[in-house]
């Protein structure tokens, strides 16, 4: 085993970090923030509250962590990497991939906690505020209003307002991804709104595609 692989393995101190993050999470996305203490994150964890402080100042640094990893989120993260005029060729299958995974992500534990967290601090918290507007939603809206209008000009759909389409698109995705977590919330079944985020793919589709009109000779 080389150096570099002995480096890269995690130490038992960023196990402990790691563990820190995953429990007050877990506390924060039912609890609230705000009625959950350090006491109640280490007795969760069954250490001692000057455990917690090796690793965090305070309850406010361990949110702030937690915030950050909102922007390595898989919905922030939808067209990282990926060429724009491959993503327009894609056209139907494009929309139905973002749509898929804001449906996994629903019922993603992790990122259903993440969601609990973002949803119930962005009143209160002028950095969660940022991180929705900026790289949840609007970055979002302006990377697939590119690629719709490289659409437009390939005619592979209608000509529109590329960012109201762009909006369009997105809004009842997050609808949806709440609704879920309201169900789930209360114990209720999703299968009604599970089936809503195909029939917005095909409904937005069908109504903004171009129909090819058959040559006859």
């Amino acid at each position: 085993m080389n150096d570099e692989s002995v480096t890269s393995l995690p130490t038992k101190g960023s196990k402990t970090k790691e563990k820190i993050l995953k429990v007050s999470l877990k506390l924060f996305a039912t609890k609230g923030y705000k009625a959950t203490t350090v006491r109640d994150i280490a007795g969760a964890m069954g250490v001692k509250q000057s455990a917690l402080y090796n690793h965090f100042k305070n309850k406010d640094e361990i949110l702030e962590t937690l915030i950050s990893n909102l922007t390595s989120s898989a919905i922030v993260t939808l067209f990282d990497g990926k060429d724009a005029q491959e993503l327009q060729k894609q056209g139907k299958a494009l929309l139905a991939s973002i749509a898929t995974t804001f449906k996994l992500l629903s019922f993603d534990g992790q990122n259903e906690a993440l969601y609990k967290l973002l949803m119930q601090e962005i009143f209160r918290n002028e950095r969660i505020r940022e991180i929705y507007n900026e790289h949840f939603y609007q970055e979002n809206v302006k990377k697939l209003s590119g690629i719709l209008f490289s659409m437009m000009q390939a005619e592979q759909i209608k000509s529109f307002d590329p960012l109201l389409l762009a909006n369009e698109f997105f809004s009842p995705l997050f609808f949806y991804q709440m609704q879920v977590s309201l169900l789930k919330l209360d114990k209720k079944s999703t299968s009604s709104v599970v089936s809503m985020f195909e029939k917005h793919v095909d409904f937005f589709w069908d109504t903004i595609k171009i129909e090819k009109q058959e040559t006859l000779f």
